[in-house]
């Protein structure tokens, strides 16, 4: 039991010392229309098509 609670601090610590090098290094904007100037034509193909299978899959109720 004890080692359950300390997988949840520890986990929890990772993610305040993420946070905190994210906030020292300036990553602090996190701009969708930004970062979409960034990406290829070809990544926006793949991530728009793999939406769709998804969202068709789960329009018809069964597996993708």
């Amino acid at each position: 039991m004890w080692w359950l609670v300390v997988f949840i601090v520890v986990m929890i610590g990772i993610g305040l010392l993420v946070d905190w090098w994210h906030k020292k290094h300036g990553i602090t904007d996190f701009n969708p229309s930004q970062n979409a100037k960034h990406v290829s034509e070809s990544e926006r193909i793949y991530a728009e098509t793999y939406l769709d299978t998804i969202k068709n899959g789960n329009d018809t109720g069964g597996p993708l």
